[in-house]
């Protein structure tokens, strides 16, 4: 008993501190990727949590374009090991196999889910509170314009209507609906 006693608090603060971080990586790697103005306070931020281990990371793995591979290794390696910490601590069996691929799908999962939430929060901050400027707003407009500007040149004119939100919305979702499962069963058939 003393021992699922901690262990469900040390699963969760290991699992909040993961997911935190990997968010951070992920937010800045989306960030650079969309060429985001850098000298916002948030941008800063981010830069100063994920530095120490990219810094490292750079002097081994290049960038290949505009495309920050060490940044996706980071998020990888720290998701791999936060899944193997916590199977450990649940004594839960895993294969190599099935935690990268689990890995790999929940990368994904939060990747649609950043863009989801972002394409959301941008909305309903041009709906509450057009015309304002802010550094969420600015971050938010530099990471979602690129996909609503692909939905509105695809979409037909609706008399100053933009539904290019909801389409974004909607294709996130479905991507997700379709990629996600497969992966986690496969994940699970592997092991």
């Amino acid at each position: 008993m003393g021992m699922n006693y901690f262990t469900n608090p040390v699963i969760f603060v290991l699992d909040t501190f993961f997911s935190l971080y990997i968010g951070a990586v992920l937010l800045r790697f989306l960030l650079q990727w969309c060429r985001a103005d850098f000298r916002n306070p948030i941008s800063k931020f981010l830069i100063m949590l994920t530095h120490p281990p990219l810094k490292i990371l750079r002097r081994f793995i290049p960038a290949i374009g505009n495309i920050d591979t060490s940044s996706l290794v980071l998020m990888m390696a720290l998701q791999l090991l936060a899944n193997g910490s916590l199977a450990l601590l649940q004594g839960v069996t895993f294969s190599i196999g099935g935690l990268i691929l689990t890995a790999f799908a929940q990368l994904i999962a939060l990747l649609l889910n950043v863009f989801f939430y972002a394409v959301f929060a941008r909305a309903m901050l041009s709906w509450l509170n057009p015309g304002t400027f802010s550094d969420i707003s600015a971050l938010l407009y530099s990471l979602t314009e690129p996909l609503l500007r692909t939905c509105r040149s695809a979409l037909p004119n609706f008399g100053g209507l933009d539904l290019s939100v909801i389409l974004v919305l909607m294709g996130i979702q479905l991507v997700e609906m379709l990629i996600l499962p497969p992966l986690y069963q496969l994940a699970s058939l592997i092991g």
